[in-house]
């Protein structure tokens, strides 16, 4: 008898849509941030970012992943000879070179400096690479 229930609650759960499937058939509208406001007065304490926080490279850039990029393009055996830290040295993990970048701020500083270093070699290697694609661009006509 629970059984036949049970059948019962399910043929009735099946027939009516569910909350979840309403949301997703729903068209997603993003709220501004006037909206957001309004309902959340707290919110309004959230400042913007300014122009010069805004132009800094390092703006947004999480630790995880400047030190990714660095041993992606660099590899742990150039950080260790540039950053004296044995994290770098001596089996180098990122869960042990990110605590302790996280704990030490001159050794954080030191990697953020190799960072902006990096993104200054790209610049220059891009300026170079569209300046070879332009000259033999020209070569070729």
């Amino acid at each position: 008898m629970d059984i036949k229930n049970n059948n019962n609650n399910n043929n009735e759960s099946i027939d009516k849509p569910k909350q979840s499937d309403e949301l997703l058939n729903a068209e997603f509208k993003a709220k501004t941030n006037e909206e957001l406001n309004e309902k959340k007065p707290a919110r309004q304490t959230r400042r913007q970012a300014t122009e010069e926080e805004l132009s800094n490279p390092l703006h947004g850039v999480k630790l995880v992943q400047i030190l990714e990029r660095l041993v992606v393009y660099y590899g742990w055996a150039y950080l260790g000879d540039r950053v004296n830290i044995r994290c770098f040295m001596y089996n180098p993990t990122m869960k042990s070179s990110l605590g302790f970048l996280r704990r030490t701020p001159w050794a954080r500083e030191h990697v953020e400096d190799i960072y902006l270093d990096m993104l200054e070699e790209k610049k220059i290697e891009h300026v170079f690479l569209m300046k070879d694609k332009v000259d033999n661009n020209l070569k070729a006509d």
